[in-house]
């Protein structure tokens, strides 16, 4: 079956659309100088240093792949400097608040492609997801299982990934062809499996939703990519104000003082992220995405001590992982023979 031929995204528009980057840059660099100088926290950069650092790899790598921040920022914290579970999970949520939320205004300012459907119905499922489980799945998980839960879960994708890339002139769409109410269910379910995980690790609408698209919807990885980016901005969003303002355990004060540190950096690095992924093709994302994954996992392998217990546990997620995944692939598969034979999705 030959790939679909399929239109390139609009090019960027010149003018003011290629300020919009610039803008929102300067203006959240002024509210938080006037609140760092109002509050004296400069002081906090002497022992916070390490996560601007951190996150200028962690934004850029939110903007450019299906990956938030906090999928750089949790496993950095927790496998790196020792940091708990849940303050990783608070930071990463608040971080990428602002950093994804730019990415977000610069997509839509560059007029970059999106998956509309998957805005609306994976956004309202990763909202009851990510206050759901704040509220009554995340504080049952010992830190190590939160952990190797985000390791596993990643690793899973990884596999499903390359899996669907042997083939690499697989037929792709831009858009979600004949949609019918039972996309908007699935999307919505995987909407809510994806803001569950992002209340125990800070990132995993994404990840549910960029699967959902590129293995079951075939959905190009340049499309998929920026949409997951607007969609786990949204869901850091929202879990953030819950936490804040309504959840059972505030947020964390260690989290806030490396918020504070990283506030200015990831809201340079996720719109650049963003602009670069632009002209990559989708094997340069897929690519991206086994190095950064690989990375994460073989750094839990070394950090966390493992028991019998949390082995069984790990191998139980990526199993349950890869069982998912591949269901999606098989699915996609059976959707793209009716899609061609008849023109229409298939019955189930």
């Amino acid at each position: 079956m030959s790939p679909s031929k399929t239109s390139s995204p609009p090019e960027v528009l010149p003018g003011f659309a290629c300020w919009v980057p610039l803008i929102v840059a300067l203006v959240v660099w002024a509210v938080w100088t006037a609140l760092m100088q109002s509050g004296a926290r400069w002081g906090l950069f002497a022992d916070n240093w390490f996560m601007s650092v951190t996150m200028v790899f962690g934004s850029f790598v939110a903007g450019a792949t299906s990956e938030g921040g906090g999928a750089v920022a949790f496993p950095v914290m927790t496998l790196g400097f020792d940091i708990a579970p849940d303050v990783a999970r608070d930071f990463s949520l608040m971080i990428q608040s602002v950093g994804m939320t730019a990415a977000s205004i610069t997509i839509f300012a560059l007029r970059v492609r999106i998956v509309s459907h998957a805005l609306v119905w994976a956004s309202l499922g990763g909202a009851a997801g990510v206050i759901l489980g704040l509220e009554f799945i995340a504080p049952l998980l010992p830190p190590d299982h939160a952990k190797m839960l985000f390791t596993s879960t990643w690793l899973a994708f990884a596999f499903a990934l390359y899996w669907i890339n042997r083939y690499r002139e697989r037929e792709v769409h831009l858009g979600i062809t004949h949609f019918l109410p039972r996309h908007a269910l699935l999307l919505l379910g995987t909407g809510v499996v994806g803001g569950v995980i992002s209340s125990i690790t800070g990132s995993g609408l994404d990840i549910a939703t960029f699967s959902l698209l590129v293995l079951r919807l075939r959905i190009c990885e340049s499309v998929a990519t920026p949409t997951s980016v607007v969609l786990m901005g949204g869901n850091a969003l929202v879990g953030a104000l819950w936490q804040g303002n309504f959840g059972s355990a505030p947020l964390s004060a260690e989290a806030w003082d490396y918020w504070w540190c990283a506030a200015p950096v990831v809201v340079v690095g996720a719109p650049v992220g963003a602009w670069f992924i632009k002209t990559r093709s989708r094997h340069f994302m897929a690519r991206l995405l086994y190095t950064t994954i690989g990375a994460q996992f073989f750094a839990a392998l070394f950090a966390v001590p493992l028991t019998p217990l949390l082995v069984l546990f790990s191998l139980a997620v990526l199993a349950a992982g890869v069982f998912f995944f591949d269901r999606m692939a098989r699915r996609g598969v059976r959707r793209l023979e009716w899609l061609s034979e008849t023109g229409k999705p298939p019955a189930a």
